[in-house]
């Protein structure tokens, strides 16, 4: 049987003149239509290819090999490109725009604006549908992480706190304010670190490495550009920190405490504007 609402290898059965027949197993005979056939496909029956399913505008099963920009059970940030009575469209990469109900809506949208949503399958219609309620999608149940792990995150929206965002697909965590050393957006993808798993189970995040380990890890970055560079860095104690975290990523405080220690140690001078490595 195939997955609705996601990629499947499927066997082909038959080839015709508008397309090609895939074996949907329960589901019948799934088309292919022939503008989606990949150059090298061979010509003959039994091959396999990797294609997406969904229904198209007359609720049939299609295949794609079309690969969308979220998947059933995914999160994803979207653009909306049209409104109606029924609900909204959301662009997610196919012919046939994803809905979004007016009853799945969280906060009133524009066409041009971009929504986190959910893709899940309406069990009535077999149909993929979209929603912004994202709370019943999520892990309620207590985060097994660790402080200092590195998480995928998927930035939803600011709050008086700081930024949600959806932590490696499953549960929430919060980027609190201090944390925001570089400019981040609703719908941006980033890597992450646990901060702090509190009793409750709420997450705090970092937008930088944490520990002795991501310190020494960003010493060494810091020498290694020190060398490609002739022994100069155009960063220093004045500079801003958006230059800073545009070439290491991390915020000003972290690397004035890395190349404080490397200035006590003896192996650089600091300047406002620059840093110079001792030995050349």
């Amino acid at each position: 049987m195939a997955l609705i609402g996601r990629m499947n290898s499927l066997q082909v059965l038959r080839h015709t003149d508008f397309g090609l027949y895939l074996d949907g197993g329960a589901d019948g005979e799934i088309l292919l239509p022939k503008r989606y056939i990949p150059k090298d496909v061979p010509s003959g029956e039994d091959d396999w290819l990797n294609v997406f399913v969904y229904l198209d505008s007359e609720d049939r099963l299609i295949a794609t090999t079309l690969r969308p920009k979220i998947q059933l059970g995914e999160f994803a940030s979207l653009k909306v490109v049209d409104i109606n009575r029924i609900g909204l469209f959301l662009d997610w990469g196919l012919p046939k725009d994803l809905l979004l109900p007016h009853s799945e809506e969280k906060r009133p949208l524009q066409v041009g604006d971009y929504c986190v949503v959910h893709l899940y399958l309406d069990k009535r219609s077999r149909r993929l549908t979209a929603t912004a309620r994202l709370d019943r999608y999520l892990d309620q149940t207590p985060p097994n992480y660790r402080v200092g792990q590195e998480v995928d995150l998927l930035v939803v929206e600011r709050t008086d706190l700081g930024f949600k965002a959806i932590v490696d697909g499953t549960h929430w965590g919060l980027i609190h304010k201090n944390e925001l050393f570089r400019f981040i957006r609703s719908g941006m993808r980033e890597k992450g670190y646990i901060r702090e798993v509190r009793a409750d189970g709420r997450i705090s995040l970092s937008l930088q490495p944490l520990g002795r380990e991501a310190a020494d890890s960003l010493t060494g970055q810091i020498l290694q550009r020190l060398r490609e560079q002739d022994g100069v860095l155009a960063l220093g104690d004045k500079s801003p920190p958006e230059l800073i975290s545009a070439q290491f990523r991390v915020s000003k405080g972290n690397f004035k405490r890395a190349i404080g220690g490397l200035y006590k140690q003896g192996r650089i001078l600091i300047h406002d504007d620059h840093i110079e490595l001792v030995d050349k």
